[in-house]
């Protein structure tokens, strides 16, 4: 059983993972749907977004993907999964979403369990002048944005 995966984001990031995906498997076009949340949009306009492009998945499961927790395209994505055959992830990367396309077929929660560990397993500390304990240790550092 085929699932259809809608991923929520803010804007533009998922168009760009959709366009990104689509780049490896251009022939999955109608399983992957993207809805970019935009900053002026209120939470019912993107709510009824979500919901269109929920309706336009013609699949009996889905898989909803939001960027972060907490933000509104992870509220709109929960407002969206609950129905039995709907499951979503926030935290959405390249790495989990390629998983998910890739194991589309299978049940969801097999898919779930799949592109969550893709999703982990592309996540991994390259730079060798820096140790796993800076990273974690440092406090966080912010930039303000000119005005």
């Amino acid at each position: 059983m085929t699932t259809g995966i809608l991923i929520i984001a803010h804007a533009p990031l998922a168009s760009a993972l959709r366009e990104a995906v689509l780049h490896v498997f251009p022939e999955h076009a109608a399983t992957v749907s993207a809805v970019d949340i935009r900053a002026e949009w209120s939470q019912e306009q993107s709510l009824a977004v979500g919901r269109a492009a929920m309706d336009g998945l013609k699949h009996p499961q889905k898989l909803v993907l939001t960027d972060m927790k907490g933000a509104t395209p992870c509220n709109v994505g929960q407002s969206l999964a609950q129905d039995p055959h709907v499951k979503m992830i926030c935290g959405v990367n390249f790495p989990m979403l390629l998983r998910a396309v890739t194991y589309r077929d299978e049940p969801l929660h097999q898919l779930v369990e799949r592109a969550m560990l893709g999703g982990v397993r592309g996540i991994e500390l390259v730079a060798p002048e820096v140790s796993v304990a800076q990273v974690v240790t440092a406090p966080p550092t912010f930039h303000a944005k000119a005005a």
